[in-house]
């Protein structure tokens, strides 16, 4: 899905100059030809790699300089690049937007890509299901309008600038997945998107090498609020033990209201009950004081408390309600996030869920939940939690009674802090601890057989996918991402 919705361009050259204050040149060229004032760039990228034709190209410096690559841009077909400096060696003729500082050049698109939209905005951020959050709003939002979101977790300090100089200018609703792991860190990329609905989907202890306590997190989540447009509607998590903490620093940022969501009573959009079903689910719900049956596309309990949190968000901007309703129907699991695909074996046939992008404990409850073939086993493969501080062989360690309770029949896990998992587990639980995901690949080959349910989880950093993507080739994909 290209992330720029207009039939036109997303920037012309004069459009971008003011915006940045930036100076429009190329290096040599054709003098008739002035082609440093004639581009137009219909789509922004940071990533030589990705980059499509006719996009503006930005010269990040980051874990490298993006001013190495100007050859490479151009050669992949960047209408434009936006840099700190004209290098000797660039293109010649290639049109280049100048300067001080190419990520304040961002953040000035970014800003003037805000100002020159009318549509709604959302931001979302906790410490776990903000791209699965991200990924409902789109589709729950596409009946009601054209929807803007990053295909990515763009949710850093350039990939939030990235996502708002982005927006088209007619689009309705823009969504923006805004993260950290230091406190202050939110603060100004909630000012940049301006927000007209901030939510937080939880607060859990993620990042605690960064944190003394949780309740800091929550305080560094609650920064989202401080952004919010005038008017502006918090959406938080009503069974969270830091709710007071969050609804009291909305109001005191100046949030004209609160909408809840969970499972606790008096949840404006509370879960009263959870049933698998095949690949998705059907959940119980009331909304605003009316129960409703909903068939949703995306199992796990998590997921339904983060459909309900995307559901009140737009609701608060304003969405058909019951578009957005018939829309969890619609949903499939995101490439890394719970999608599931078939793998096929020699004499049989096997399931994949893919969680090689989430490191979320509670999702564990997928594979639990997850029907297994005739002598099939659950089978879990697990990459190690990161940032967790010094509790984090403990938090490791308490693994162990979650997948015991899920009914898990074979464990795999990569890295040193899963070794404090390992030594907890049944031992009839344990299939093989390995220093890195790598050393997992091979065994788990060998040991996936007919009517097992394989799951693959921890964060992208754990290097988990490696397991996931040696068992795809044998694949065939069953949920396409959403």
């Amino acid at each position: 899905m290209k992330e720029s919705l207009d039939n036109g361009n997303l920037w012309t050259a004069y459009e971008a100059a003011a915006a940045t204050g930036g100076a429009l040149c190329a290096r040599g060229g054709d003098p008739e030809h002035w082609t440093a004032e004639e581009w137009e760039a219909n789509g922004i990228s940071i990533d030589t790699r990705s980059l499509k034709p006719g996009e503006m190209f930005v010269a990040l410096r980051d874990a490298r300089d993006g001013h190495e690559f100007l050859d490479n841009a151009f050669e992949a077909g960047a209408s434009v690049a936006l840099v700190a400096h004209a290098p000797d060696d660039a293109p010649e003729g290639a049109p280049l937007l100048v300067v001080g500082d190419t990520l304040e050049g961002l953040r000035d698109l970014a800003l003037a890509a805000r100002q020159r939209n009318f549509g709604k905005r959302i931001a979302v951020t906790g410490s776990a299901g903000k791209t699965s959050t991200k990924e409902i709003l789109r589709g729950i939002l596409s009946p009601s309008g054209k929807v803007h979101a990053a295909d990515k977790s763009f949710n850093n300090h350039w990939g939030v600038p990235l996502t708002l100089a982005r927006l088209p200018m007619r689009a309705d609703f823009g969504v923006f997945e805004i993260g950290m792991n230091h406190a202050g860190e939110i603060i100004p990329l909630t000012d940049l998107v301006r927000p007209h609905v901030a939510i937080v989907t939880t607060v859990a202890p993620a990042h605690l090498e960064f944190f003394k306590s949780i309740e800091e997190i929550a305080e560094a989540k609650a920064e989202i609020f401080s952004g919010l447009a005038r008017g502006g509607i918090a959406v938080l998590p009503i069974d969270n033990p830091h709710f007071a903490l969050l609804k009291q620093r909305s109001e005191a940022a100046g949030a004209a209201g609160y909408v809840t969501f969970g499972e606790k009573d008096g949840a404006d959009f509370q879960l009263l009950a959870y049933e698998s079903a095949g690949a998705g689910a059907r959940i119980t719900v009331k909304i605003k004081g009316e129960t409703r049956d909903i068939t949703v596309g995306i199992p796990g309990r998590h997921q339904a408390l983060n459909m309900l949190a995307a559901l009140a968000a737009a609701d608060a901007v304003g969405a058909n309600l019951a578009a957005a309703i018939k829309a969890l129907g619609d949903l499939t699991p995101a490439e890394g996030r719970g999608a599931r695909s078939t793998i096929k074996l020699v004499d049989g046939e096997a399931t994949l869920i893919d969680e090689s992008y989430n490191a979320n404990p509670a999702s564990i409850g997928l594979l639990g939940a997850a029907p297994v073939g005739e002598n099939g086993r659950r089978i879990a493969v697990l990459g190690e939690m990161l940032e967790l501080g010094p509790d984090a062989p403990a938090l490791h360690a308490e693994l162990s009674k979650l997948l015991v309770s899920a009914k898990i029949d074979r464990v795999y896990a990569a890295g040193g802090l899963m070794l404090h998992l390992w030594e907890a587990l049944p031992p009839e639980m344990r299939g093989l601890h390995a220093g890195s995901a790598v050393g997992l690949v091979g065994p788990v080959e060998d040991d996936v057989a007919p009517g097992d349910v394989v799951m693959v989880k921890g964060s992208n950093a754990s290097q988990v996918s490696a397991v996931a993507r040696a068992l795809k080739p044998r694949s065939e994909k069953q949920e396409s991402t959403s």
